[in-house]
């Protein structure tokens, strides 16, 4: 009668730790309509489906328990959608031509508005270009105009430095760091450091030097290092790869991960 007891406290308790999500989607994307959405997370480089559902008249629905926080993305297909964070509450998400949004949780809310601030400005780059050749068109001196667009990406360059360091340094302690160093170093050619990394590293909390991905990257960019400077070797089994780990994967912007996928 006691184990009964203990047993079913034990449930009560372990109850109580979970959390529950539950994502409410529209979409205006009549393509879209008929298709079925994967939501997926990254675990160990691995992609492992959560739940799938099929968009119905522009609208879909997850729901589940979370036993903790975690980076997440739906996928159409092998082609990732959008990130979102899984997280305890109601994420409500919406899916135009133009956008796509992820709402509702306080997590949520911070990713999507620095999204918004990141895409501002790269847009404002992709400006440059039109403005570039708007100027041949006009005739105007190419020189001049050379220098000026220059200085002027280079600001905006010093914007997104800013932007993103500021939002890991900010976000050393949940999901949302790792996931954008995780967008940033997946730019790489592979893991390596650079000025960026150290100085992100150098203000990292513990949490954050202790999360799976970011662990991984730094011993692999110390591996690879140490290669490329003649102080360890590649098993033959490994040819001419760098490392046998895996590539780095990509949540979108914040969100398009990559990787082997596990269908659970």
């Amino acid at each position: 009668m006691n184990r009964v007891i203990y047993a079913f406290f034990t449930l009560l308790v372990l109850a109580s730790c979970a959390g529950s999500y539950n994502i409410q989607g529209t979409s205006n994307v009549s393509n879209l309509d008929g298709q079925m959405l994967y939501l997926k997370v990254l675990q160990n480089q691995d992609l492992s489906n959560v739940d799938s559902c099929d968009i119905i008249h522009g609208r879909f629905t997850f729901t589940g328990t979370v036993d903790s926080v975690k980076m997440a993305s739906i996928y159409i297909n092998d082609e990732s959608v959008l990130p979102l964070v899984l997280e305890n509450g109601d994420i409500t998400i919406q899916i135009t031509q133009t956008q796509q949004v992820v709402s509702g949780t306080p997590l949520n809310d911070k990713l999507f508005t620095f999204i918004r601030s990141y895409d501002q400005l790269q847009n404002q780059q992709m400006e440059l270009v039109h403005k570039h050749d708007r100027a041949i068109m006009d005739g105007s001196d190419m020189e001049q105009v050379s220098r000026q667009l220059n200085e002027e990406y280079i600001q905006i360059n010093e914007k997104l430095d800013k932007l993103i360091t500021s939002f890991i340094v900010d976000n050393f302690d949940n999901v949302l760091g790792p996931g954008v160093f995780m967008m940033v170093t997946n730019n790489y050619p592979y893991p390596m450091f650079s000025p960026w990394i150290d100085d992100v590293m150098s203000k990292a909390t513990p949490t954050f030097k202790n999360d799976s991905y970011v662990k991984w990257y730094m011993e692999t960019a110390e591996r690879v290092q140490n290669i490329q400077n003649g102080m360890e070797t590649l098993p033959p089994s490994q040819g001419t790869h760098m490392t046998n780990a895996p590539a780095p994967p990509t949540p979108n912007q914040l969100a398009h991960p990559t990787g082997k996928q596990k269908n659970q």
